[in-house]
């Protein structure tokens, strides 16, 4: 991994003769950031100084090496967890500002923290006393349990990855990376993603991991403070990786004898090898972490040594500004006065009697000074009011600051279950225990995330796709109709309507225009069906043919029903021979029933199909109806009107 900031100006400034080959260096990316010099190079990305022109400020800029940005995969993984990663607020984990590609470079944006990293500190004064090691370990804690709260896991914790910058505060960063990482071709092969020294079994064993394989790296972190060494080594990578899965991590005092129990304990709880035998997150990590702090004895720094990293490392450097209390005998000092003469002979003289009572009573008022005075500067912590997701953020926002509480508000964010206006979520969480004074983020809800239905009508189907998935939605059937109005191939409508509001990536459905085509006008009598074609444009040939049909109905027709036809087309219809006498073709059809009931079908051309239907249907006749178009009224029937025939006969209805 990178060496991400650990840098002062004057460093910087000895490494501008490294940076002048590098041809980033003087670019203008993205329009925004003018890149100024390189901080540092890693195996997977290169850290720069950049000035953002648009904000006036200085950031770090993390760009990725060419053959990650080169894989769709990662970019795609990148940019979803530099977006996760912006989102969360938390004082000891580096800002993430802005993501964004130009051309071939892939970068991320960042607060940059002129300081130096914790490997950088273990290097210069090797193993560090447990208490001060804790007051490093506490804020990483907290950085990686605010994370863990969000549903975010680092992966890779390690000293390199924690930063102390010039003014005493502690920072995590390369949240998210290792996530990304893992998305490439690069570990498709077996690689493993970590940094195999802080790497939990299971990440060895599967390449998984949860929020407790950050817990085991962070064990591991402590112990390294506190002993100046890892755990394991070995000639290669594997037989370190292979001694995580089947050793104990040993206590540390086993290398150092004066490391307390409470820090074997607690390394020990971290680097359990099986998952539900380790702190169930960062957070409860953290807990154990606050105890052991409070009940080690307070650090003491003899004339000459190195003043703690930590030292002014936030809430959790107390210990430093707590007033040292010196024994009793060093702060009352009975005054002895010496005489100026000698007594006079024979007489006895008195030696100075201090009043011991005095003395006790001024070394308890001292002690009592002392623990006030540090009491009182102990930070108070606060929990974080509950009950605030589902609030109105505006109320939400006036019971924070009535209990005295900064308030940001994050960019909203869409959910399908929680209305807009509401709060989504709050960083820290609710129940979590802050500082007082803290700032707690607000993540107001948008409602619904819903799409508006593009108007695609006289497009073609191809352009009607492409707005369509352009607005976030997708093709659902494609049906095409006739239409005379719609030039062939073009869009009639879409299903939902245009401007109507769905969720995003539902299915539309478009119907596209067929042009004219061929109707059925099958079974109609003759007459009607072709003064029906030549009203729809055809050129139309009539044939009479032998056939025991209904005589002048159609029997056959040519081009197919259906068939996507011009205007002006031939149209052929073939019909039983009209100069058969319909009557003895009634009679024959209906031999043997002489003495039946006839009824006049009445006229129903004109009428609304359903109630031309329900009113043949009351005298007795059976009905069917055929499609012509879209209309909801008769427009040829079949016996025609004032036709007598007996109850259950067909009466055809073409609409």
């Amino acid at each position: 991994m990178v060496r991400p900031y650990g840098w002062q100006i004057a460093r910087k400034l000895s490494r501008v003769d490294t940076t002048t080959a590098d041809p980033l260096v003087g670019r203008l990316l993205d329009g925004r950031y003018r890149i100024e010099s390189r901080i540092a190079r890693g195996g997977m990305a290169t850290v720069y100084l950049a000035l953002d022109i648009r904000l006036d400020r200085t950031v770090a800029l993390k760009v990725m090496h060419r053959s990650l940005a080169e894989d769709p995969a990662f970019v795609r993984r990148f940019i979803g967890e530099a977006k996760s990663v912006a989102s969360l607020s938390h004082p000891n984990v580096v800002h993430v500002f802005d993501q964004g590609t130009d051309g071939d470079v892939v970068y991320l944006s960042m607060e940059y923290v002129p300081g130096r990293t914790l490997r950088d500190t273990l290097r210069d004064r090797g193993r560090l006393p447990a208490r001060e090691a804790l007051e490093i370990m506490i804020p990483v804690l907290a950085a990686l349990g605010a994370a863990h709260q969000a549903g975010m896991v680092h992966r890779d914790v390690k000293p390199e990855n924690v930063l102390l910058t010039d003014d005493g505060r502690i920072k995590v960063v390369d949240f998210g990376l290792a996530r990304a990482i893992e998305a490439t071709n690069q570990t498709r092969t077996g690689v493993m993603i970590g940094t195999i020294g802080y790497m939990s079994p299971e990440q060895v064993m599967t390449g998984g991991a949860d929020v407790r394989s950050d817990v085991y790296a962070a064990g591991i972190m402590l112990f390294e403070l506190v002993t100046g060494q890892q755990p394991y080594d070995g000639e290669t990578p594997m037989s370190v990786a292979y001694r995580h899965v089947h050793d104990r991590v040993p206590a540390p005092s086993s290398l150092v004898a004066d490391v307390p129990p409470l820090i074997d304990t607690l390394v020990a709880h971290a680097t359990a090898r099986e998952p539900a035998d380790r702190p169930a997150d960062a957070t409860a990590m953290l807990v154990a972490a606050v105890d052991a702090h409070r009940m080690l004895p307070r650090l003491t720094n003899p004339p000459g040594s190195h003043p703690p990293v930590s030292q002014q490392s936030g809430a959790h450097s107390r210990a430093h500004s707590m007033p040292q209390v010196a024994p009793a005998h060093t702060l009352i000092q009975p005054r002895v006065e010496v005489p100026a003469q000698a007594p006079p002979t024979g007489h006895r003289r008195a030696g100075f009697r201090p009043n011991w009572f005095l003395v006790a009573l001024a070394a308890v008022m001292v002690v009592a000074i002392g623990l006030t005075g540090w009491y009182f500067s102990q930070t108070k912590l606060v929990a974080v009011p509950g009950n605030l997701v589902g609030k109105n953020v505006s109320v939400a926002e006036s019971n924070l600051i009535a209990r005295g509480f900064q308030v940001r508000k994050a960019p909203g964010q869409h959910d399908e279950k929680m209305a807009e206006g509401l709060v989504l979520s709050t960083a820290p969480v609710s129940g979590q225990e802050v500082e007082g004074g803290a700032t707690i983020t607000l993540v107001p809800s948008l409602g619904p995330k819903r799409v508006l239905v593009p108007k695609v009508e006289g497009m073609s189907e191809s352009d009607a796709r492409d707005a369509i998935a352009r607005a976030g939605l997708q093709v659902g059937t494609v049906r095409r109709l006739p239409s005379q109005q719609i030039e062939r191939n073009k869009v009639i409508r879409t299903s939902p309507q245009v401007g109507d509001k769905v969720k995003e990536d539902s299915k539309v459905a478009i119907y596209v225009s067929a042009g004219l085509v061929m109707p059925d006008v099958g079974g109609m009598p003759k007459d009607q069906a072709a003064g029906y074609l030549q009203q729809q444009g055809f050129q139309v040939q009539v044939n009479e043919v032998d056939d025991d049909a209904e005589p002048c109905t159609v029997i056959a027709q040519s081009p197919k029903v259906n068939a996507e036809v011009d205007p002006g087309s031939a149209a052929t219809i073939t019909v039983a021979r009209c100069q058969t006498d319909f009557w003895d073709w009634f009679r024959g059809d209906n031999e043997g029933r002489d003495d039946q009931e006839f009824r006049l079908v009445p006229q129903v051309m004109g009428k609304n199909v359903r109630d031309a239907k329900a009113e043949l249907e009351q005298l007795g006749f059976k009905v069917k109806v055929r499609r012509l178009g879209n209309g909801g009224v008769v427009q040829f029937q079949r016996p025609m009107p004032n036709s007598e025939r007996p109850p259950g006969s067909v009466v055809y209805l073409w609409q």
